[in-house]
Formats: C-alpha cells, sequence, structure tokens
C-alpha cells in the first residue's frame, strides 16, 4: 500500500497549501518578554465540537461601502495588522511570519479585575479570501472563527464568523452572565476599526443561530484545564516576578 505522504503533488487537493498540518501538542517560540505565556504549549487543539455548552453560530459582518477596495485587499491588510483592530488591552502575539496555515499565536485577554487571560489560538487554514483559528484546551470558547472577505452586491464586505461553544460549565456561566455580550462588543469593534483603515464608518450586522441547544455534560471534565482559572493562580506569582524585576 502506498504512503499517503508520499502522494505526488498532483493528487494532492488543490487546496492542500492552505490548511495547517495535523499536529497533536502546539508549539510557541519567539515571544516577546511582555508576553503572559500559558495554556499553549503542549495543548491540544479542541474546536466547538469538544466543547460545553450549547453550539452557537455568531456571524457579524460590515459593509465597506464607498471604499475601493478587493476581498484579497481587505484580508491581506486584516492579516498584516490584525492585532491592530482588536480593543485595547487585547495583545495578539503573532509570529514574525504573521498570519499562515500551522502558526501558533499567544493571547493576553483583558479580563475583569484587571487580570490578563493567558491562552492562543492555531491558524489551521488561510488564503488570499480568509483565515481560520481554531483554538486549543482550556480557552474560553471551543471555536472555530473564520475571518473574510467577499463582494455582495457590487460592495466588499468583511466578516468574522464563529462557531463555539462555552469549553466548560464555568465559561457557560460567564457568558450566560455577560460574556456573550462581550465576544460582540469585541467583533464589533475589531470590524468597526478595519472598516475604518478603509475610510468607512462602517455599521455592524449581527446573526446569531442556536445550532444545537445540548449541553455536552461528557466535556464538563474541560473545567480542569481552564484558562480562566490557571491565569487566575498564576497573576499574583506574575505580578511578584515584575517587581522584583523592577
Amino acid at each position: 500500500m502506498n504512503d499517503p505522504s508520499s502522494q505526488s503533488d498532483e493528487n494532492k487537493p488543490r487546496d492542500a497549501a492552505y490548511w495547517a498540518e495535523p499536529v497533536s501538542k502546539l508549539k510557541v517560540s519567539g515571544l516577546p518578554k511582555e508576553a503572559i505565556n500559558l495554556n499553549v504549549e503542549g495543548r491540544q487543539l479542541t474546536g466547538p465540537l469538544k466543547g460545553f455548552g450549547p453550539m452557537w453560530q455568531k456571524t457579524y459582518k460590515v459593509r465597506l461601502s464607498g471604499a475601493t477596495v478587493s476581498p484579497i485587499e481587505v484580508i491581506q491588510t486584516w492579516k498584516e495588522h490584525f492585532p491592530k483592530y482588536w480593543p485595547a488591552g487585547n495583545r495578539f502575539y503573532g509570529p514574525l511570519t504573521g498570519i499562515a496555515p500551522g502558526e501558533v499565536a499567544v493571547l493576553n485577554l483583558a479580563a475583569p479585575g484587571g487580570m490578563r487571560l493567558s491562552t492562543g489560538v492555531m491558524v489551521i487554514y488561510a488564503d488570499d479570501e480568509s483565515f481560520t483559528f481554531m483554538t486549543p484546551q482550556g480557552h474560553i470558547l471551543s471555536a472555530w472563527i473564520t475571518f473574510s472577505a467577499y463582494e455582495e452586491d457590487g460592495c466588499t464586505v468583511a466578516q468574522t464568523q464563529a462557531l463555539l461553544r462555552a469549553t466548560d460549565p464555568l465559561m457557560e456561566i460567564s457568558l450566560r452572565l455577560g460574556g456573550h455580550k462581550m465576544e460582540d462588543d469585541f467583533w464589533h469593534h475589531t470590524l468597526k476599526s478595519l472598516a475604518t483603515d478603509f475610510g468607512v464608518q462602517g455599521h455592524v450586522q449581527q446573526q446569531v443561530t442556536c445550532v444545537d441547544p445540548k449541553l455536552q455534560w461528557s466535556e464538563a471534565k474541560n473545567i480542569w484545564q481552564s484558562a480562566a482559572i490557571r491565569t487566575a493562580i498564576y497573576t499574583p506569582v506574575y505580578l511578584i516576578r515584575k517587581l522584583f524585576k523592577r
């Protein structure tokens, strides 16, 4: 039997170059000193199938009305300046090679009480008109998040679409107590900021669909890998270390 790894380029799918190679565990390198690197190295990818809470599909889009810009140009700009469009206090530490299939980024996200929640994402797909992140174990969400641009009625549209579940019972409670709104506000801000770069004062349209209302109790064990809990435990140690370094 032929080894699939020895297949010729002619036998590979046309979009094979845009997909990340399968990995058993995530690896991180080349981070700046200020980055809090927790809950990423050695973790496995999860995605929405392995989350705890109901599965939601959330779509956010903004029409770049009046801007003479193609979907390819939008995605190129989005990739090059991805962290720039995030709300203040959130950090995206991506690799020097940029957003490309297989690359892993560390996230330090603003959390209540001034805490920075440390987690990450992996780029599982990236082409000229879209790119997709997948979350690792312990992330707030078990999700696929796709960023894309396309033409509609002669106008370029930028879009963020997430298929997600809360990772564990604690995160499900957090989403119900305001986390969903925080998630929505995050991507509204991102798309408005992106539109501003193209000279557009955009209005973000949002659509939310509950794909599966059931709780997956078999995944309640995910709480043992919770990035929120582990970051909360680590934060005092981080602050003490930072104080002594000064």
